[in-house]
């Protein structure tokens, strides 16, 4: 997610925050310490509601960690790839490769709520143990009340069903049980989404118009619900028009090429002026794929330095490269993407690359395969 920072690891996987991650642990600060501690427990000092606050809030970030690595663990042991984890202000992403199975899909979506309600049931059983035990344990006995009813809250609401919710999941996973088809279950489970995000951003809109500022919150959410469910729907109408077809029936062939020894300075010379493509794949010396640089990666390193460096030291390795081999299905090629080399699927066979799989070959192969439709139904 762009904005965000790595800062570790959980469950083997990196571990990434937003930018807004703090600014959401000030707001729960200041709501806990200057609001529900004042209120609920009279007569203490500024400085004790001040560090409640904090403990609370940094106590609830923790939740929403052990929500996503709650998925991010059952992910890894349904043996589906997990790329990190990522806090931010409406909880957190897990992202990750698609399920091989409906009950896989249903173990990782269902795992994130189980956790934050047994957190909060934990959290709300502790904290009414405390305020019974002694008064003088009422500070830490609301926060951990206040903990639990919020893990509780989100728990509850995550279960709602609407992707990208985990409810929207389950829909997905038991659709997917119930039909036996993946894509028809996505297309549904994303429509319905789309649905409940725009229900949530009406009644957030009604709600801010009488008075309720928190409606603003929850159009938020529901605007958000609204776009990702747009995008999830698009990738299934993408992943049903694309079954069955090969990434070699999509690729581009022969590729333009570049030797990755070649200096930065040699390589903008002799293969980039006149590759007439954003991004141009590498060979070392034996002639096999190494990786694959952007233009404007090279574009940004200043002239002086363009003769000193490789071009392969600021290219994308082949480690992190999205490679698929030609008879591989291209949905499966299409779920190795990522933001690193962007829409780019190296073709290898034997170790040689035959071939490129490009955002523009995937839109050429679809509008073909439309024309073909129309042509049948004419």
């Amino acid at each position: 997610m762009n904005g965000s920072v790595r800062i570790g690891r959980v469950v083997g996987v990196p571990l990434r925050m937003h930018w807004s991650v703090p600014l959401l642990v000030v707001l729960f600060a200041y709501g806990l310490g200057r609001q529900t501690l004042p209120v609920t427990t009279p007569g203490r000092s500024t400085v004790v509601y001040a560090l409640a606050g904090v403990v609370g809030a940094a106590l609830l970030t923790g939740s929403l960690l052990l929500h996503e690595t709650a998925h991010a663990a059952i992910a890894r042991r349904r043996q589906i790839s997990v790329e990190d984890v990522t806090l931010w202000a409406l909880g957190g992403i897990t992202r990750m490769g698609r399920p091989k199975t409906a009950a896989a899909a249903f173990a990782v979506a269902v795992s994130g709520p189980l956790t934050s309600l047994m957190i909060g049931g934990i959290a709300l059983g502790a904290g009414i143990g405390l305020h019974e035990l002694s008064p003088v344990l009422a500070v830490p006995a609301v926060v951990l009340v206040w903990l639990g009813w919020a893990n509780l809250f989100l728990g509850v609401f995550n279960l709602l069903p609407a992707v990208p919710l985990d409810g929207g999941r389950l829909v997905q996973a038991l659709l997917w049980w119930r039909t036996g088809d993946r894509d028809r279950a996505d297309l549904a489970a994303s429509r319905g989404g789309q649905v409940m995000g725009g229900l949530m951003v009406a009644a957030g809109w009604i709600a801010l118009l009488r008075g309720a500022t928190g409606g603003l919150w929850l159009a938020f959410i529901g605007l958000f619900i609204m776009v990702v469910a747009g995008a999830e729907r698009r990738r299934a109408a993408l992943q049903s028009a694309l079954r069955g077809v090969r990434a070699a029936d999509a690729m581009s062939s022969p590729v333009v090429t570049g030797a990755d020894w070649l200096s930065v300075q040699r390589f903008i010379e002799e293969v980039a002026v006149t590759a007439g493509h954003s991004a141009v794949p590498l060979l070392d010396f034996e002639g096999r794929p190494s990786g694959i640089v952007e233009l404007r990666r090279l574009a940004a390193i200043p002239v002086p330095q363009r003769a000193e460096l490789r071009v392969r030291d600021v290219a994308t390795p082949l480690s992190q490269c999205a490679v698929a081999a030609p008879d591989d299905l291209l949905t499966e090629a299409l779920e190795k993407v990522n933001l690193r080399t962007g829409m780019r699927v190296l073709v290898v066979d034997a170790g040689h690359l035959v071939g490129i799989v490009t955002g523009k070959d995937v839109s050429r192969l679809m509008q073909r395969n439309t024309l073909r439709g129309r042509q049948t139904a004419g």
